[in-house]
């Protein structure tokens, strides 16, 4: 009897110990250090304490981080009741990825390596005269690792493009891309890797959409400091048209400007950079502060923040355009096309078997 009791409870031990493990490759112990990642349902999420800082992704439809709390404020805006509103009827809101291209194209087709490459309509992941914003927002990632340590949590999702027959159709470069959500020292890291396993250079012309929000005070009270040189003319379908100016021509004041008095939906590029080439935008309201820092391959910077219309309702109104995008994009909007014109110069490609790799950082401060 003492013999089956000894067995049972090393069986006990032993199970004990291999679900500890599996916890511990998942999310370290919240009582040895401040970080954890947690998988709650479809959700994960990343956590620091110390900082009081959560933030929460949804792998399966676009691999978007919805929720960014700091110390109990919300800066990323969600208008949904629900995650299952969200995916019956999704939109870009929280920090959503853009590909293969950020923002719009002139035509039903891109270019690359002197090629022109037609979209085909019919397969329905390409829609408009003016396509937007990719087909990539809200398709579903493989997690392949959260974790959290010492000093940090984080979470690495995968999108493997080349499996897809419908968007090899319309992009035909056979490439993977890694996104690793990082949160760590205050600050949330969205790391962006990209592996070209074609044969040909590869364009790069991605990029991000985050909606950003601050609660002490309504929108037209920010004041926003653009790190920017360069403002791109557009044409009315919000085309770049290959022509530039100095900032300071569309912004006075870059480093000071009140949000009340712009309507922003624009491209900027030759971004002001520090020692690391790093750039930064940043939103203040009456305490709180948000800077978003890119790194050097990232080239280019589109602001949108609409103006709410005086008694607008829905849409228009001051609750519902209660935000700012800083969007950081690896070239500016149309960019493969304006550079088979020769109108944009600064279009990275990734060589054949290649990697293109890039961070941008959302850092809080006053709350």
């Amino acid at each position: 009897m003492q013999l089956k009791v000894r067995s049972a409870l090393r069986q006990h031990r032993k199970a004990a110990g291999l679900a500890l493990a599996l916890a511990l490759t998942f999310a370290s112990p919240a009582l040895a250090q401040p970080y954890a990642a947690r998988q709650e349902g479809a959700v994960v999420r990343l956590t620091d304490d110390k900082s009081q800082i959560s933030v929460s992704i949804l792998p399966s439809a676009g691999n978007v981080a919805f929720d960014m709390t700091v110390k109990g404020q919300k800066i990323l805006r969600w208008p949904y009741a629900s995650l299952d509103d969200f995916k019956a009827k999704p939109g870009l809101n929280g920090i959503p990825f853009m590909g293969p291209w950020a923002n719009r194209l002139d035509e039903q087709a891109f270019y690359a390596n002197g090629k022109r490459y037609p979209f085909d309509m019919e397969l329905g992941n390409v829609r408009g005269t003016i396509p937007i914003h990719g087909f990539l927002s809200f398709v579903e990632w493989t997690v392949v690792e959260a974790k959290a340590d010492a000093s940090a949590a984080w979470v690495k999702s995968r999108l493997e493009v080349f499996r897809n027959p419908m968007w090899m159709k319309q992009f035909p470069f056979a490439h993977t891309i890694e996104m690793t959500y990082r949160l760590q020292a205050g600050a949330l890291e969205v790391n962006t890797r990209i592996e070209n396993l074609s044969r040909e250079p590869m364009p790069v012309s991605i990029g991000y959409h985050p909606y950003f929000q601050l609660t002490d005070s309504p929108r037209d009270e920010w004041t926003v400091s653009a790190g920017v040189k360069t403002h791109w003319l557009l044409a009315p379908n919000k085309i770049p048209t290959g022509e530039t100016q100095p900032v300071e021509t569309f912004l006075p004041n870059p480093g000071s400007v009140p949000l009340k008095d712009f309507d922003l939906d624009h491209v900027f590029g030759d971004l002001v950079r520090d020692g690391n080439g790093r750039a930064t935008m940043t939103v203040k309201g009456k305490a709180q502060q948000l800077d978003v820092v890119v790194g050097p391959n990232y080239r280019a910077m589109v602001m949108y923040a609409p103006k709410p219309v005086a008694g607008g309702q829905g849409n228009t109104s001051p609750q519902a355009r209660n935000f700012i995008c800083f969007e950081p994009m690896a070239a500016i909007t149309n960019a493969m096309n304006l550079a088979h014109k020769g109108l944009y110069k600064e279009l990275q490609t990734i060589p054949a078997g290649g990697v293109w790799q890039e961070s941008f950082w959302v850092r809080p401060r006053g709350f």
